[in-house]
C-alpha cells in the first residue's frame, strides 16, 4: 500500500526531489565553474611570480650598473657626495614606487573568482525569494 498516495504527500515529495535533483546540477555547474576560474587564476599567478622574479632580477642588475656608472663618472668631482645621495634617493623613490605598484596589484587580485562569487549571490537570492 502507498501510503504517500493516501495521505496526499506524493506530490510533496515528487517536487522536494525535483528540487534537491536541481539543486545537485546547479551545484556541480558551480563547482565546474569554481574550477575553470582556479585554473585561470593559478596561471596568471604563475606567469606573474615568474615575470616578477625575472623584472627584479634585471632591474636589480639595471640600477646597480647605472648607480656604479654615475658614482664613477663624477668620482673625481667635489659633487661626488652629493652624487652619492642622490643616486641613494633615486633607489628610494624607485623602491617605494615599486612597494605602491606592488600593493594595488595585491588589491586586484582579490577579485578572483569574482564569476563564481556573482552566481553564488544570484543563487542566494533565488532561494530566499522562493521561500
Amino acid at each position: 500500500m502507498n501510503w504517500l498516495s493516501l495521505l496526499g504527500l506524493e506530490s510533496l515529495v515528487a517536487r522536494w526531489r525535483a528540487n534537491v535533483i536541481e539543486g545537485a546540477i546547479a551545484a556541480e555547474d558551480r563547482m565546474d565553474l569554481a574550477r575553470l576560474e582556479w585554473q585561470d587564476q593559478k596561471q596568471r599567478l604563475q606567469q606573474m611570480l615568474v615575470l616578477t622574479i625575472v623584472v627584479a632580477g634585471l632591474t636589480v642588475v639595471a640600477l646597480i650598473m647605472l648607480s656604479l656608472a654615475v658614482l664613477v663618472h663624477f668620482w673625481d668631482t667635489p659633487h661626488r657626495t652629493l652624487v652619492a645621495w642622490l643616486v641613494a634617493a633615486v633607489w628610494t623613490v624607485g623602491w617605494a614606487a615599486t612597494l605602491m605598484s606592488l600593493v594595488s596589484v595585491v588589491q586586484k587580485a582579490g577579485n578572483g573568482f569574482a564569476l563564481t562569487r556573482r552566481e553564488l549571490a544570484q543563487d542566494w537570492r533565488d532561494i530566499k525569494e522562493r521561500l
